[in-house]
């Protein structure tokens, strides 16, 4: 639910742990891709007629070409994407439009690493700036109001799919 919240984890262990910089871009890739096959997986289940609940037919329809175009590659690319980039509804669409899983999951997957592998390397450069910014107080509050945000907005969606399938 929280879009700068894997970002922000990478990036303060990167700059936190200089020797050990390299795993954590490893294991937000391995966490994401785990998150991405579920989606796929609720796409590929819900088929074509589950998306067009979701999704806006005009946008439907142009992930629908880019799926038909490009490929599966060509809709794993927004995975390179940061924040507050909407990563699921491209994710669910390889899965309701039985994309290629072969070839969507590893461009993901090494999209992904380059985006959390590029935040890493810079927190590694710039750490001391990093750290102090995250360590401040300000940044703390903020922080917290972010989780509480989290918080409610992940209980408030799952109400919201709740109420939704009871109908």
């Amino acid at each position: 639910f929280l879009p700068f919240g894997i970002d922000a984890v990478v990036i303060y262990l990167s700059a936190r742990n200089g020797m050990l910089f390299w795993i954590y871009p490893l294991l937000a890739t391995a966490g994401s891709v785990t998150g991405a096959a579920v989606t796929y997986w609720i796409g590929h289940k819900g088929g074509e007629l589950g998306l067009e609940r979701l999704i806006p037919s005009s946008r439907l329809e142009r992930f629908r070409k880019r799926v038909q175009k490009g490929g599966a590659v060509a809709m794993a690319v927004p995975a390179l994407l940061p924040p507050p980039f909407p990563l699921t509804p491209f994710v669910l669409t390889c899965g309701a439009l039985k994309a290629n899983r072969w070839i969507f999951f590893p461009t993901f997957a090494v999209m992904r690493l380059i985006r959390f592998g590029g935040e890493a390397v810079l927190a590694r450069i710039y750490g001391r700036g990093v750290l102090r910014l995250l360590e401040s107080d300000a940044f703390q509050r903020v922080i917290v109001g972010f989780i509480i945000v989290a918080v409610l907005g992940t209980i408030l969606s799952a109400i919201m799919l709740w109420r939704s399938t009871r109908q």
